[in-house]
């Protein structure tokens, strides 16, 4: 019978040389892709707020769970459709654990992607804005959200943006393991609906939810919104760059090394 995934010693290694491509990639191109990534996370989280504008007077769990069913569509659109995203990236440490790529050199692809998000989600939050795309209740909602976000304390920052980087890249390393378009949009949805809904912090998400509410009119310092970018990706760090990469690369990956070792 045909295999159509892969198992996880198997993606371990995948992700090592997803590494080892992302820290050899050119800065235009690394650029680009940042840019690319920024805004498509931020389409998801335009979809959100256009979606949840309303159903909040009916039932809040439902509005949280609608806006939560269409948001990966910016993880689907990163995976698929090719990008660099700074959250994803974090996945990176387990090339520098392995020795596959410097510590240099995935400092550099962070820096870069995560400034490339950013210009791509403000040029998305401007082209929203000017093109009238959130008026009325949407606009309204999208106020509430960055006021929401920008008043959060700084543990709670680092906290929720812990708790949603693991779930995002569990949904890069589940989508690592299908073989088939269909099968890595189930593997993108689930865990990224999840964090959504929990209502979790995601540093390249708020890059476009917060200047959107600013450019409408939500009452959010630039001091606020550095503090909620600069804790925010911290905990993003720690979930995705540390946790999860660690976890795997002791589970899945370090006794492998140690037969090699006795072998050479």
């Amino acid at each position: 019978m045909e295999k159509r995934f892969l198992t996880p010693k198997e993606i371990a290694n995948t992700m090592i040389n997803v590494g080892v491509g992302k820290a050899n990639l050119k800065t235009s191109p690394m650029i680009y892709l940042g840019i690319l990534a920024g805004m498509y996370i931020g389409f998801g989280g335009l979809a959100n707020t256009i979606i949840s504008q309303t159903l909040g007077n009916i039932d809040p769990g439902l509005a949280k769970f609608a806006g939560a069913v269409v948001f990966p569509v910016g993880l689907m659109l990163v995976v698929i459709g090719g990008a660099e995203l700074f959250t994803g990236n974090n996945l990176m440490t387990l090339a520098v654990m392995n020795k596959k790529i410097t510590l240099s050199q995935m400092l550099r692809n962070w820096s870069i992607v995560w400034v490339a998000n950013l210009v791509g989600s403000l040029i998305l939050a401007l082209i929203v804005f000017y093109g009238g795309v959130l008026g009325g209740d949407a606009g309204t909602k999208a106020i509430a959200i960055a006021e929401g976000k920008a008043s959060l304390d700084v543990m709670t920052l680092i906290l929720r943006g812990i708790l949603c980087n693991i779930l995002v890249v569990l949904g890069v390393w589940l989508a690592a393991a299908a073989q088939d378009i269909v099968s890595k949009i189930f593997a993108c949805w689930f865990p990224i609906m999840l964090f959504v809904l929990c209502g979790f912090e995601h540093s390249v998400a708020n890059m476009f939810f917060i200047p959107m509410g600013m450019l409408l009119g939500a009452k959010v310092t630039m001091v606020a919104l550095i503090k909620n970018l600069v804790f925010v990706t911290i905990g993003n760090i720690i979930g995705g760059g540390i946790i999860i990469p660690f976890l795997y690369n002791y589970a899945y990956l370090k006794e492998e090394h140690k037969v090699s070792k006795q072998e050479s």
